[in-house]
């Protein structure tokens, strides 16, 4: 037998279930009754560039890029030869592609996407390796 507090937990879920499923009927019948333009009901600014701003608010909220970028622009040893390992590549570009391996769980897969962003046609596989465990101990450092 369940106790009450199973019961109680059960009846919030179905009560939130139930809500949504209201919510999702509701915009069905909107779609039904508007056409397209039920859009404008649901979306605040639609004509505007949301489409094209979309994740920016992720990138330039994001503590990890932040802390990444300024690693990159510093005096630090280690930012200097990513600096010279990367020539001419953008720092911001790198720094969100650096940001973004940290959803990557597995450690070998880690490694192997900060190689492959440091690594160029001539470059020495043995120094951008170092670079990139360096990288990563430096990184998890961050997080």
């Amino acid at each position: 037998m369940p106790n009450q507090r199973e019961t109680a937990s059960y009846e919030g879920q179905l009560d939130k279930f139930a809500q949504a499923l209201a919510t999702a009927r509701k915009m069905q019948q909107d779609w039904l009754t508007y056409g397209l333009d039920f859009v404008h009901i649901y979306v605040e600014d639609v004509d505007g560039d949301w489409l094209e701003t979309w994740g920016n608010d992720e990138i330039l909220g994001n503590h990890l890029l932040d802390a990444i970028k300024e690693f990159l622009v510093s005096n630090d040893i280690l930012a200097v030869q990513v600096r010279q390992q990367l020539k001419q590549k953008s720092l911001f570009d790198f720094a969100v592609n650096l940001a973004e391996c940290e959803r990557i769980i597995a450690a070998s897969d880690r490694l192997s996407a900060v190689k492959n962003l440091l690594a160029d046609d001539d470059a020495d596989h043995v120094k951008v390796e170092n670079l990139a465990n360096q990288l990563l101990d430096k990184f998890f450092q961050w997080l």
